[in-house]
């Protein structure tokens, strides 16, 4: 049997496995957390600094300050004077170091156009107590050329080993065209991971995949992604999940696993896309979803606050076009339950999750939701 029937087999097995009795699926509902009117533009991701205060990432290059009830009106940080905000650009992420209460330092990933079009990933260094962070403290650590101003990915999130991940889109256009995510020279097309902690400008963890191997740059995790907008770890498993944008066909959710190859451009999803004569070994998605279902996959987060039992375990991820909510339930190496959960009026940019764990949806046009549970 070829790779790709085979990797067609595991997903119509996991499919079939994964059926659910209505009965059974969760009944989250989304309780308005942030309205419209408060002023929200283009919210992009939520986050908070190890605190009840939670942060809201502008795509135009502020980030928000929501503590004790409110939205301050002041940026958080104020970063419009460098970013470049428009279709996929901007300020993309906002990630709190893991002992920001001691060192203040956050970091951010945006575009920008100085003096071409590029990814910047930089360290900011704040009181930790303070509502406003010195927008000139600002340490670039990485910046990457953006050949087109497409799939940047854009989200920089510490994992629980303390280093920095860094998802990076395949560069833009469509199709890939000049094979970047399987470039192993080249950081587009990859989830990189740093050590922020060792300066000058960062140091590469010794127990990266490829660390002293010259074929490969070496903050390179993994390879052959197209873009993965949004990925988060589970606070309980420590599994990686991402949510890769697909091309015209499918959508897929990935478990990130050090050294992996995640098949693009080679496979959209399971499907062939562009073959070549000698494949590499590859991992496939462990869900994928077509055209009937959405067009722009969001990665989501799986739940393990305590407000909602039900909830835990659940790996929640939405469709940015359709608005479509969904579930699942992965145990390291099949899925156990997958359901439709709700269908949003809005458009989900992106989910975040508070410091107890509780999760959120922002939408894109403006408001940000709480999940919440029907009675």
């Amino acid at each position: 049997m070829s790779l790709i029937l085979r990797l067609m087999f595991l997903f119509e097995l996991l499919g079939c496995s994964a059926i659910l009795s209505a009965a059974d699926v969760p009944q989250i509902k989304l309780e308005t957390f942030i309205k419209r009117s408060q002023g929200l533009e283009r919210p992009l991701y939520l986050t908070h600094d190890g605190t009840r205060r939670l942060f809201v990432v502008e795509q135009p290059g502020r980030v928000r300050l929501f503590v004790d009830g409110d939205l301050r009106d002041k940026p958080y940080l104020d970063l419009t004077d460098r970013v470049f905000d428009q279709g996929e650009c901007g300020l993309l992420s906002v990630a709190f170091h893991p002992d920001f209460a001691k060192n203040g330092y956050l970091y951010v990933n945006y575009t920008t156009r100085r003096p071409k079009l590029r990814s910047v990933i930089s360290e900011f260094k704040v009181d930790p107590e303070s509502e406003v962070v010195d927008p000139t403290s600002e340490r670039i650590i990485l910046t990457i050329d953006q050949p087109y101003s497409n799939h940047n990915g854009g989200l920089v999130l510490f994992g629980p080993d303390g280093m920095l991940y860094i998802g990076m889109g395949d560069g833009g256009a469509a199709g890939d065209p000049q094979n970047r995510a399987q470039d192993t020279k080249n950081l587009l097309g990859k989830m990189l991971r740093i050590d922020v902690d060792k300066r000058t400008p960062y140091g590469i963890p010794k127990d990266n995949p490829y660390p002293k191997d010259s074929r490969v740059a070496p903050e390179i995790w993994v390879i052959g992604l197209r873009n993965p907008w949004r990925f988060s770890f589970d606070r309980k498993t420590g599994f990686c999940y991402a949510g890769d944008v697909g091309q015209n066909a499918l959508e897929e959710v990935d478990i990130i696993r050090k050294g992996g190859n995640y098949g693009w451009r080679i496979y959209e999803g399971t499907r062939p896309f562009k073959m070549i004569d000698r494949i590499p070994p590859v991992i496939p998605p462990i869900i994928e979803y077509d055209r009937s279902q959405g067009v722009s996959i969001t990665g989501g987060i799986v739940y393990r606050g305590t407000a909602h039992p039900v909830l835990d375990g659940w790996y929640l991820y939405a469709d940015y076009g359709s608005g479509r909510i969904w579930g699942l339930k992965y145990d390291g190496k099949e899925i156990q339950s997958q359901a439709e959960l709700l269908r949003m009026k809005g458009q989900p940019s992106s989910f975040g999750e508070d410091d107890q764990g509780e999760l959120y949806i922002c939408d894109h046009g403006g408001a940000v939701y709480r999940i919440g549970m029907e009675k």
